[in-house]
């Protein structure tokens, strides 16, 4: 081979440079056989050169290949993996432009991803419907398309928006090859020509190489995802699992040290970052200051709730809530709503808020147990106070002291008949009320008893006593008499019951009474001896017969006398023979001493059968006639 042609070999010149060689010994004068062997180094240094351009692209290309690999393992963005494809792909095919489409399954059609040289932004928004264009071909049937010459190329679909937007960039040769993976496919990667022109074999086994490079880097996008994705969860997981620990040491922390459903309730919200209120069973208020979300949805998830013992969303839009029960067997003690919230409960959250809901039942059930214990406590000290037995001043005064009542001085006896409701609610709520007023209550022989220590308005403690029982749907009848001294307070308890029953006989159940707001209702429909009789004239015009004792006055034969006389001034000065005067100063006294109750009509039938009572009692104690001021 002649000299030339290795130098132009060895220093990679244009074909040109070949031609001139042979072009110059031709103008020299060359002929014959060194012509013949002149042209048959051309020829072979063409060959030569040929063969090195084709190593040169290959090597170029098998580095395009490598370098995009090192970015499979080196890039984690799928974006910039992709583009630097389009990009390689566009300079080893000399295209003048090359993109990448996926295809959307939901909507049946292919959209672009990445585009490199694109001039429009009408091109790079495209999306082909699957088998319109030579894209949506390739995209739907998995093979590899090619054309010379789009516009021109009737095989392929066209429509009128595609046809627009390639018309805008002015593409004519399209070879286009699909992305695939695990036999799906899942896009197509392109290159375009701005002129007419056929792609060789190689090209297309390149841009087939490069697409499924693209096909490796989106597989690995969503394996990384997913392994993202994971990590999030186990760290996700472990902080909840953290948390939940955290939370069930501190309500642990809360039974170990006596708390209550509140600070259970206190626990729940700090952890779970949000409100909490507590009900019971009934719905009724027992922890939280927020008012939680009523309504037929939270009964509705309450009973769902019940039956799966598994907290329940109630909503889970813009302020989620949820609740959980706290369950005794098939007993329900109580519901723990949870609201406030600013995101949806994981499911480690979901479960620290039924182990909330756990412990809630164990506090309700411990509270049971020790108010139960201390009800019997209370109800034998009761029993024994009014059977009699406990007489002992000084250890009567440490049980009650045991129990925080304060029985030293005079107290008040309230027996109720309850009807309706659940009794051993009704007890409860009896015990309740004796706590907060330092007495006992308890129930016995079928009535609920209260005895708490005496105020300046008795009545009002028992009507205290029948709105509480009516909370627990209970209509209670009520009476109640004072007891000076434990000693009396069984004959109290008598008293206080003749009035319930009293009030049953006339029909007024569900009102509270005392003996003096009887009258002579309780003399007549009770059973009452001297002691009773003796004890209602007491109580209606004692103070008059103490002032009459203590001065020598006759204010109560006054009192008599207007009656007799119907009220009238002068008749009874008349009948007593004395001035008109004298008759109403001793009535400013009797009113002093009795109150408004002198004048008040409900209360003269009650006064005037005490004074029969009183002069009854003259008779049979000295044999006198009675008194008769006609």
């Amino acid at each position: 081979m002649s000299e030339q042609f290795l130098d132009l070999l060895y220093r990679g010149a244009a074909r040109d440079a070949y031609d001139s060689v042979l072009s110059s010994a031709i103008e020299s004068g060359a002929t014959g056989p060194e012509l013949d062997r002149l042209r048959e180094h051309h020829g072979v240094a063409l060959r030569i050169r040929d063969q090195m351009e084709r190593q040169r692209q290959r090597e170029a290309e098998l580095s395009a290949l490598y370098e995009t690999a090192n970015d499979l393992t080196a890039i984690r963005d799928v974006d910039a993996v992709l583009s630097a494809i389009a990009r390689r792909a566009r300079s080893l095919l000399h295209a003048d432009m090359t993109y990448l489409s996926l295809n959307d399954e939901a909507e049946g059609a292919s959209y672009m991803k990445v585009t490199e040289g694109a001039l429009t932004a009408e091109f790079r928004r495209l999306r082909l419907p699957l088998g319109t264009g030579l894209l949506g071909l390739v995209a739907q049937t998995g093979e590899p398309y090619f054309t010379e010459d789009y516009q021109a190329d009737h095989r392929f679909v066209h429509r009128d928006f595609i046809d627009s937007a390639v018309a805008g960039e002015n593409i004519r040769a399209i070879l286009g090859v699909p992305l695939m993976l695990e036999g799906k496919v899942t896009g197509a990667l392109l290159a375009v020509h701005r002129s007419v022109r056929r792609f060789p074999p190689a090209e297309i086994a390149l841009l087939t190489s490069f697409a499924a490079h693209a096909s490796v880097a989106l597989e690995n996008a969503r394996l990384f995802e997913q392994v993202d994705q994971v990590n999030r969860q186990v760290r996700a997981q472990a902080t909840a699992v953290e948390v939940a620990a955290h939370a069930h040491d501190r309500l642990t922390d809360v039974l170990l040290h006596g708390g209550g459903v509140a600070e259970v309730a206190a626990v729940v919200a700090d952890v779970l970052r949000g409100s909490v209120t507590v009900l019971d069973g009934d719905g009724h208020l027992l922890a939280g200051s927020a008012t939680p979300p009523v309504g037929e949805q939270v009964d509705a998830a309450v009973r769902e709730a019940r039956a799966s013992g598994r907290s329940v969303p109630v909503d889970e839009g813009a302020s989620p809530t949820y609740v959980a029960v706290a369950m005794a067997g098939t007993e329900h003690l109580g519901t723990l709503v949870l609201h406030g919230l600013q995101d949806k409960l994981g499911l480690a959250d979901r479960r620290t808020l039924e182990r909330g809901a756990l412990v809630t039942a164990l506090v309700l059930l411990f509270g049971r147990s020790v108010a139960e214990a201390e009800d019997r406590v209370r109800g034998e000290l009761l029993g024994d106070l009014i059977d009699g037995r406990e007489l002992d001043g000084s250890r009567l005064r440490e049980r009650a002291r045991r129990q925080h009542a304060d029985l030293d001085g005079p107290t008040v006896v309230v027996v109720a008949r309850v009807g309706g409701g659940e009794r051993r609610r009704a007890a409860q709520l009896a015990s309740r009320l004796s706590g907060e007023l330092a007495g006992l209550a308890g129930e016995y022989d079928g009535r609920i008893v209260l005895v708490v220590p005496q105020n300046d308005d008795p009545l009002r403690v028992g009507r205290a006593l029948r709105d509480r029982l009516a909370t627990a749907g209970a209509k209670a009848t009520v009476g109640l008499a004072p007891a000076p001294t434990y000693a009396v307070i069984g004959a109290a308890y008598v008293e206080a019951r003749r009035c319930v029953d009293a009030l049953v006989t006339l029909g007024r159940e569900g009102e509270v009474s005392d003996p003096a707001g009887l009258g002579v209702a309780r003399l007549l429909l009770g059973h009452n001896g001297p002691t009773e009789l003796e004890a209602f004239v007491e109580r209606l015009i004692g103070p008059v017969l103490a002032y009459d004792r203590q001065r020598g006055t006759e204010l109560v034969e006054t009192l008599d006398a207007w009656f007799s006389s119907g009220g009238r001034p002068v008749e009874t000065a008349r009948r007593l023979q004395v001035h008109a005067n004298t008759v109403g100063q001793r009535l400013e006294r009797i009113t002093t001493l009795l109150g408004e109750q002198l004048r008040d009509p409900a209360r003269s039938l009650d006064l005037q059968v005490a004074l029969r009572l009183w002069r009854l009692r003259g008779v049979l104690q000295h044999g006198e006639k009675p008194h008769n001021h006609a």
